[in-house]
């Protein structure tokens, strides 16, 4: 069954952000005037990523303290390299962690603003998916129509004639007599499919020209439907060789995948080697997200494409200006400012601030290398008595069922 209601998001997390983003969207339509969904997308976009300011510079300066980092990380990897077993393992993650410590990170640092960016991207394909469901000021324009609809005889066979082909594609036997199930059809329309109602409902065809008329400045954004997927577009247009209906089908795709691009670059990057691994992976990355992007702003209504466009190009001004503030700064301010925040974090978890270094140093020059402080021949004294009160063990203890086990072995060998 169709509706509003069920068509708008259910997912945890994603359902509340997508209403937010509804009430936001409607807000900058009502409130600031702003009546086309691309521009309230941009203003959104724009407002979003101005919370998100505090995020993006400790991504950045958590980018710089990597290019910091990497020596000593690539130190530790190198040390363990080939050593899979659990106890090198163990120190490997000890002195890894200690160097993150030392200047005052975290290994995902680097991740925060992502991890607010992807429900925000998923919120708003929720809402671009099915405008009309979040935003009330859309809903409201197809509203008329939809009651004109309902009140004509035999609108349920007809609405269901035209909702099961293609564009609508929606399977049959709808409750029509919703209007929210009309408006979910009426949501998918494009210019042939409004043709087919004005001929098969001739009652609505005035009501049905002005909400397209209505529905074109608001979802048509320099000529691109923002409602529609540019793949869609491309279709539409390649039958009568439309050449700018085709621009502006791929127009959104490739620019998605050059501001990605750019956006990428301007972080700060180590320098690739063999033994950096992060920094191999991250120049990978710097190539397949633009390709990424390019692919799914294509199978993706256009609107998202526009946001994720205007939220690179929000990302690049940010990190000019964030990168022009950091270089102001040198390495060792950086380093003293981490290591002070990491000493407050530290001190509320009961540790003094001294203990941070003296345990980064610790972990990634002593451990494995220190000596043991008893000589060969304590050493072996222990281990006779170990022997000895391993063979006296009790019956039922760990030590005695270690004594079977070890006899059933030795058994076993000397078959």
């Amino acid at each position: 069954m169709y509706g509003l209601v069920l068509t708008a998001s259910s997912t945890p997390i994603i359902s509340q952000i997508a209403w937010v983003i509804g009430k936001l969207m409607n807000w900058i339509y009502v409130t600031l005037g702003v009546h086309n969904i691309g521009w309230c997308i941009i203003i959104l976009t724009v407002i979003v990523y101005t919370l998100m300011i505090p995020l993006v510079i400790k991504q950045q300066k958590f980018s710089k303290m990597s290019a910091l980092m990497n020596p000593e990380i690539q130190k530790v990897t190198k040390k363990y390299q080939g050593k899979k077993d659990q106890a090198s393992m163990e120190k490997q993650q000890v002195e890894m962690q200690a160097i993150y410590e030392k200047y005052g990170t975290s290994p995902m640092g680097g991740c925060s603003t992502m991890l607010v960016q992807m429900p925000i991207l998923f919120g708003m394909y929720a809402v671009i998916r099915n405008v009309p469901a979040y935003v009330e000021s859309v809903k409201a324009i197809y509203q008329p129509l939809a009651d004109q609809i309902v009140s004509t005889n035999g609108f349920q066979k007809i609405m269901e004639a035209i909702g099961t082909v293609n564009p609508i594609n929606i399977p049959a036997k709808q409750d029509y007599t919703l209007t929210n199930t009309i408006i979910d059809v009426l949501y998918k329309f494009q210019n042939t499919t409004w043709d087919t109602l004005a001929d098969k409902m001739p009652s609505v065809a005035n009501l049905a020209t002005t909400a397209k008329m209505q529905l074109d400045s608001v979802s048509h954004f320099f000529g691109i439907n923002v409602f529609e997927t540019p793949w869609s577009m491309l279709k539409q247009s390649i039958s009568p060789l439309a050449v700018g209906g085709i621009i502006l089908a791929v127009s959104v795709p490739i620019l998605a995948g050059l501001s990605q691009f750019i956006s990428v670059k301007l972080q700060p990057q180590a320098a690739a080697s063999p033994e950096n691994q992060m920094a191999n992976q991250m120049k990978t990355m710097t190539y397949m997200m633009p390709l990424m992007s390019v692919y799914m702003c294509f199978i993706l209504p256009a609107g998202l494409g526009i946001y994720w466009c205007i939220s690179a190009v929000v990302r690049c001004v940010q990190q000019l200006a964030i990168n022009k503030y950091l270089s102001t700064k040198s390495d060792e301010e950086m380093f003293e400012e981490n290591m002070k925040k990491a000493a407050k974090k530290r001190e509320k978890k009961g540790a003094k601030a001294s203990e941070i270094n003296k345990m980064a140093t610790t972990s990634t020059k002593n451990v494995g290398t220190k000596k043991s402080s008893i000589s060969d021949k304590e050493r072996e004294e222990k281990l006779a008595k170990a022997s000895e009160m391993k063979k006296n063990a009790k019956a039922g203890s760990l030590a005695s069922k270690a004594n079977l086990v070890n006899n059933y072995n030795s058994g076993k060998n000397d078959k």
